[in-house]
């Protein structure tokens, strides 16, 4: 296997690279090593300039346009002569064995020689860190994560409207329970999807940087320049980023937005968990067809297959993603004493888990436009159970005073299976009026869903 280039896809030693390449390439914008450097030089570059607009600073930049081509045009060459610059060396400059250095060194082969001493100037590595990994989650969040979001939730609106009226028992404790509609169950997820995409969208709009020097002092920026209000200076930079800005800290941000933003897409996930495993559920029961797609394998030994494996296989990613989640929640709120680098290596794996959130994201889409409801089998199944009724009948029952309106039905239906003409035996022996008697007789499972339809269609 030597012979694979590292850079082939079956080389990959992570499945996010490999197998699954094609559902995380929207990432790579946000995620890759080359995403994290460009952001650190739009870091960088943005501080020179905001240096150079102070009147204390001697800071002259000609040309702010050029100075932003080195990050808005920052391309693959780039990217390789940073990682030269970190790990060998290059344009005259010795092996830095530090990511954050590699990138001043970057620039310095961009700039003028006079602009030198004022790239990363006062700067600790967090400073730019914690504001490149930000200027990344954001957008992955916002421009890739939640569209996949939107589609999932578009297509269960649309299953909730088009099938709003098709009855089907509900099963409460695994047991047969009042009727639905499978419409109104798909607008259920619909709802709740939708609220956890509102508190994901809020979680990415509040994250929040820091720009406040080795110990969140200002020391060294105050030392150069005392009569500078750099707490201002860190608040305009910041939040000119379009980020918030966090003014109180140690020499690293302390995390917690990130750590919120995480436990929401947890919160999605949760939800899409239960849709994934009700829909496998509901293909088991044949309550749900899958089409085929021709020339596709269903089982490798078992011909007449069509395996539930998209939402299996979303059921397996998100369940993945959210042991990453709930790992980087944890542990990105925690630093020894001002610093420790345990979290450097740890946030470098804050895509992989957005990756299995998107490929789980996906996968669920692709298993909604592949499923149809059975609705010959969900009618079948309702009227093989018309015991359900039997909430319908009491409550009835006790609308028109009848007391015993409850252990009535019981006797009649606990642990015993009744028909429709079980129940009818019963009316006729009621004492009712005939009005209330023919209500009673109208009742059929499929008819009894209540309001679910015009729930399904709001």
């Amino acid at each position: 296997m030597t012979d694979l280039p590292r850079s082939d896809p079956l080389a990959a030693v992570s499945p996010l690279d490999g197998r699954y390449a094609r559902y995380t390439e929207p990432l790579v914008p946000y995620a890759s090593e080359s995403a994290l450097m460009r952001a650190r030089v739009r870091v960088e570059v943005e501080y020179l300039l905001a240096l150079a607009a102070l009147d204390a600073t001697p800071v002259a930049v000609d040309d702010p346009a050029a100075i932003r081509n080195c990050y808005r045009s920052f391309d693959a060459e780039d990217a390789r002569l940073v990682k030269r610059l970190e790990t060998e060396g290059a344009a005259g400059y010795a092996a830095t064995n530090h990511d954050v250095k590699a990138v001043e060194y970057f620039l310095r082969t961009r700039t003028d020689e006079s602009l030198h001493p004022w790239i990363h100037f006062g700067l600790t590595s967090e400073d730019v860190n914690n504001l490149a990994h930000r200027l990344l989650v954001k957008p992955a969040v916002e421009d890739v994560l939640l569209p996949a979001l939107s589609d999932v939730r578009d297509e269960l609106t649309a299953m909730a409207h088009e099938y709003g009226d098709t009855p089907m028992l509900a099963r409460t404790h695994g047991q047969p329970a009042t009727p639905t509609t499978f419409g109104k169950e798909m607008a259920v997820y619909a709802a709740r999807l939708g609220r956890a995409m509102g508190r994901v969208r809020s979680a990415a709009d509040g994250l929040s940087g820091k720009l406040a020097g080795a110990s969140g002092t200002y020391a060294a920026h105050v030392a150069a320049y005392p009569d500078v209000d750099w707490p201002a200076f860190s608040r305009a930079f910041v939040t000119d980023l379009g980020l918030d800005h966090t003014p109180l800290t140690t020499q690293v941000n302390p995390c917690d937005d990130l750590a919120t933003l995480f436990d929401t897409l947890r919160g999605v996930n949760n939800v899409l968990l239960d849709l994934d495993r009700d829909a496998w559920l509901y293909v088991s029961d044949r309550y749900l067809g899958q089409r085929a797609v021709d020339g596709e394998t269903g089982s490798s030994t078992m011909p007449h297959k069509v395996n539930p494996i998209d939402f299996e296989n979303s059921e397996g990613n998100l369940s993945k993603a959210n042991a990453d989640l709930t790992f980087l929640a944890d542990y990105v709120t925690t630093s020894r004493l001002q610093r420790d680098l345990s979290d450097s290596t740890v946030k470098r794996n804050v895509g992989a888990a957005l990756g299995h959130c998107l490929i789980g994201y996906r996968k669920t889409e692709t298993g909604l436009t592949t499923v149809v409801p059975n609705e010959t089998v969900m009618r079948e199944e309702l009227a093989a159970t018309p015991e359900v009724i039997g909430e319908a009948v009491q409550t009835i029952l006790r609308r028109e005073g009848d007391t015993e309106a409850y252990e009535r039905v019981k006797d009649l239906t606990r642990g015993e299976r009744v028909t429709l003409d079980d129940f009818r035996d019963l009316f006729d022996d009621l004492d009712v009026e005939e009005s209330v008697r023919a209500e009673l007789r109208a009742l059929t499972p499929a008819g009894y869903t209540g309001m679910a339809s015009s729930l399904a269609e709001e």
